[in-house]
């Protein structure tokens, strides 16, 4: 539990969407735009789990790195699993008012995969092991 606390950002990040994926968007001039949900979908976990890398590093800055199979757990396997729960709950809880899609889950997990192969290196870059600085 006091790793959590390490990370406010990112618990905030995923608390956001949450809430946006369960409410009715109003419609908008961008929703005549193809594919545009798809992007806000990968900027979303892209976004989120870039904050989750500047904090992780921050956090392993102090010392305390976490195994590599906790890191990838808590940076690839559960972000997909929780967006794959979102989507299977707005299809099946949200009476209509919003469709989980396969295309939303595959634009989610690009952005985590995305995290995780480019920004967690440019956060390890920026932000560097006490030792080094």
């Amino acid at each position: 539990m006091k790793s959590v606390i390490k990370f406010p950002l990112t618990i905030f990040c995923l608390l956001l969407i949450l809430f946006l994926s369960f409410f009715t968007p109003p419609p908008t001039d961008l929703d005549d735009v193809s594919n545009i949900d798809k992007i806000f979908h990968f900027l979303m976990y892209c976004g989120t789990m870039s904050v989750f890398w500047i904090e992780y590093r921050r956090y392993e800055r102090e010392g305390q790195p976490w195994s590599p199979l906790m890191l990838a757990m808590v940076s690839v396997v559960l972000p997909i699993l929780l967006s794959g729960l979102i989507e299977l709950l707005q299809e099946y809880c949200t009476g209509g008012r919003r469709g989980g899609e396969w295309s939303d889950f595959a634009a989610n997990s690009a952005g985590v995969l995305f995290a995780f192969f480019i920004c967690r290196k440019i956060a390890g870059k920026v932000i560097r092991p006490k030792s080094q600085n």
